[in-house]
């Protein structure tokens, strides 16, 4: 309260902090509190930038940078995880992606029935991904990485061939393969520095 009624006096008047006094109790007080924010900034801050450091340094090993920083940075958790666990955040982008794909497809067949052959496969391409590369990966990234890797790699080819089946018209999918290969490719990349 002591310090209240030197603040409330005016609003017109100018503070002074020469005038504002504090007992020996308050200012062991404010100097406590002071000590314990600096500490949690001294204990927060360097592993944030120590993790940011991993981050920037994972991902300079993948063939997409940018890619790789805003997928992890889009995570609020990755700040805290080790390698398999930007590993296990990439493939769950992998995983959003396919979902992504499998919701185009299914609009595209309905409005484009002269597609349906190849929407088809490209169907079952992300479905393989969805049921097969993805739970796979996920796995091995608690265990045998190399499986991940393999689960990755598969997943890019699946996009890749999907992309493949549009001969005789455009593709509409081109974003959303081009988006799945880098990601998967990305995501290996990232799996390849457990092996």
């Amino acid at each position: 309260m002591h310090l209240f009624k030197h603040a409330l006096i005016s609003v017109d008047t100018p503070i002074s902090y020469s005038s504002i006094s504090f007992s020996p109790c308050e200012n062991i007080m404010i100097r406590g509190l002071f000590a314990i924010m600096m500490l949690m900034f001294h204990v927060h801050g360097i592993p944030q930038e120590k993790d940011q450091n991993l981050i920037k340094t994972t991902c300079r090993n993948t063939p997409n940078y940018q890619l790789c920083i805003s997928t992890l940075r889009a995570d609020p958790t990755s700040i805290n995880e080790d390698v398999a666990g930007l590993g296990l955040i990439m493939v769950a982008a992998v995983k959003a992606k396919a979902k992504e794909a499998m919701e185009a497809i299914k609009k595209l067949k309905v409005s484009g029935p002269e597609l349906r052959n190849a929407l088809n496969d490209c169907s079952g391409r992300y479905k393989a991904i969805l049921v097969g590369d993805v739970p796979e990966a996920e796995k091995a990234l608690q265990g045998n990485p190399k499986f991940a890797e393999n689960g990755m790699a598969d997943s890019s080819i699946e996009a890749i061939a999907c992309e493949q089946n549009f001969k005789k018209v455009k593709s509409p999918l081109t974003g959303l393969n081009n988006a799945m290969r880098d990601l998967s490719d990305v995501a290996r990349a990232i799996i390849r520095n457990l092996l």
